[in-house]
């Protein structure tokens, strides 16, 4: 699935669209510890997280995740949302929690919709 599927779907918000809508997304990812996650998120990744900071966004290009996803309503401020754009990284919202979150993007991955509920 690309990016632009995942966006296409419209199963999250979009609160910047990056610069690279045909990248592979490979498998979701959830983390909030971004030490670890700067060391184990996949390449491709949907990383679903509650950390809404530069640092975050540091760490998704140093990973190069495909998208970030800010789960549990959890909103980044305007400097953090100027620097994904300015960094052409893709930020997602959501409400749900970060399994549920993470579950979905599977679910669409796999082709396993039905069980999307």
């Amino acid at each position: 699935m690309t990016l632009k599927e995942l966006l296409d779907r419209e199963l999250f918000t979009v609160l910047n669209r990056g610069d690279d809508l045909e990248k592979e997304l490979t498998k979701p990812f959830c983390c909030d510890l971004l030490s670890i996650a700067m060391g184990k998120a996949p390449a491709g990744c949907v990383w679903v997280t509650v950390m809404a900071n530069v640092n975050t966004l540091a760490v998704a290009t140093l990973a190069d995740v495909g998208c970030v996803v800010m789960a549990e309503s959890v909103r980044p401020d305007d400097v953090v949302l100027g620097k994904a754009a300015e960094q052409g990284i893709t930020v997602l919202s959501t409400d749900l929690p970060i399994f549920d979150a993470a579950w979905k993007v599977y679910c669409f991955m796999t082709n396993e919709s039905k069980r999307n509920d």
